[in-house]
């Protein structure tokens, strides 16, 4: 039996050796053939698109300019809707700025024919505590008329009331009433300047978006003439829109 099993193995080895050899030597072929054959060129075979023709280039380009001269016509269009609320605005501080004048020119002469008067001896009246109090009575009476007629602020009022800044209700009624005018008109010339300061830079802010209407109007002609078939010579114009944009020169309503 062992004889049988070792005349076996002698047959049978030599045959499998030589068919791993055979299946080695063709996987050595196989890979040496794939290692040597040349990767095909993706980018060599793929066929080159062609130059563009002038006809082309010519179209993309004018694609390009109508596409910035809508947008240039529409900044300018926006521009100059800007323009015309800043030059409202301006007009607006003007009136009210010119308002302002009037009513300190008011105050101011009514201060001074109370100051006319003031300077004429106080007629004597008797220091007695009753004349105190109506001299008081007779001062917070008119502060508060004054107060409802817009021309003394919350805080001024309280300064009357409360005795403050030189509001001494122990005054005759003529003195009373020349601090009065007197306070009145300095507020007014306050409110006066700070509106004229408002005009000042409301016309700023006018001229400066009037500016950049023009700016914009006159780009937007310039591009829009590019797209004509047979420009024009160049030429400064004025349009519509920067026309309508522009702002008349800045006048102070008054000067206080």
């Amino acid at each position: 039996m062992e004889t049988v099993v070792f005349y076996q193995f002698l047959t049978e080895v030599p045959q499998a050796a030589a068919i791993w050899s055979a299946l080695f030597l063709l996987a050595l072929t196989v890979l040496a053939v794939l290692v040597a054959r040349p990767e095909p060129d993706s980018a060599a075979s793929e066929p080159m698109p062609p130059p563009p023709t002038a006809q082309e280039v010519a179209a993309a380009e004018l694609a390009d300019l109508r596409r910035y001269a809508e947008e240039v016509a529409v900044a300018a269009a926006r521009a100059a809707q800007t323009a015309r609320r800043r030059r409202a605005d301006w007009l607006i501080t003007q009136e009210e700025a010119q308002a302002a004048w009037s009513r300190y020119d008011e105050a101011d002469t009514a201060a001074r024919r109370f100051a006319t008067a003031g300077a004429l001896p106080t007629p004597r009246t008797p220091h007695t505590p009753a004349e105190y109090a109506a001299r008081e009575r007779y001062l917070h009476r008119a502060a508060m008329a004054a107060h409802w007629r817009g021309e003394l602020t919350m805080t001024q009022l309280g300064d009357v009331f409360g005795h403050r800044r030189g509001w001494d209700p122990r005054r005759h009624p003529v003195e009373q009433e020349v601090l009065l005018t007197r306070a009145i008109r300095d507020a007014r010339l306050a409110d006066h300047r700070a509106a004229a300061e408002r005009e000042r830079s409301a016309w700023r802010d006018a001229e400066l978006a009037a500016e950049s209407a023009r700016t914009l109007a006159e780009e937007a002609y310039a591009a829009a003439v590019r797209l004509w078939p047979n420009p024009l010579p160049s030429r400064r114009t004025t349009t519509r829109a920067s026309r309508s944009a522009v702002v008349t020169r800045w006048r102070p309503a008054r000067v206080g």
